[in-house]
């Protein structure tokens, strides 16, 4: 229990990995406290849901268009046949200002394909500030590891 207190050790296997794959337990609490001491060690921390994620690299650091869902409305010759597009600012944009280094905590992260994966493990090479910790599912206890590992498996 001491490791939930301090969260030394993940934080520094999260600094030499990148990213890291999480276990939590399904009860929750435990990846909150790890939030807290990530923020108290000097990271900001964005927490979000890998569904819907698409493209890591354009979703989290450039300006994209989605579409938004119809809810049953049509538009008379406003758009074309697929609908609207709709411009929105990423998500890692204003956190990625200044010198301070970045956690991304995505939740759900079992929907992620393994090429999406692939792609977060080479946003954080490429990014050295950037950090991902991504939930895998459930677990008992919390566990984790590199998420290079649990994609080499």
């Amino acid at each position: 229990m001491p490791l939930l207190l301090s969260g030394r050790g993940f934080r520094r296997e999260l600094e030499s990995a990148g990213c890291m794959a999480v276990f939590a337990p399904l009860e929750g609490g435990a990846e909150t406290r790890l939030l807290r001491r990530l923020r108290g060690a000097g990271y900001r921390t964005q927490l979000s849901s890998a569904r819907g994620l698409g493209d890591p690299e354009v979703f989290l650091f450039q300006k994209h268009g989605i579409r938004p869902p119809h809810l049953g409305h049509q538009s008379v010759g406003r758009g074309a046949a697929v609908g609207e597009v709709q411009e929105v600012m990423p998500l890692l944009g204003e956190s990625m200002l200044g010198t301070k280094p970045v956690v991304l905590w995505l939740l759900e992260g079992q929907v992620l394909s393994r090429s999406e994966l692939s792609a977060l493990c080479d946003l954080c090479r490429r990014e050295p500030r950037l950090k991902v910790v991504v939930e895998m599912g459930g677990a008992r206890s919390l566990r984790w590891q590199p998420l290079k590992e649990l994609l080499s498996n």
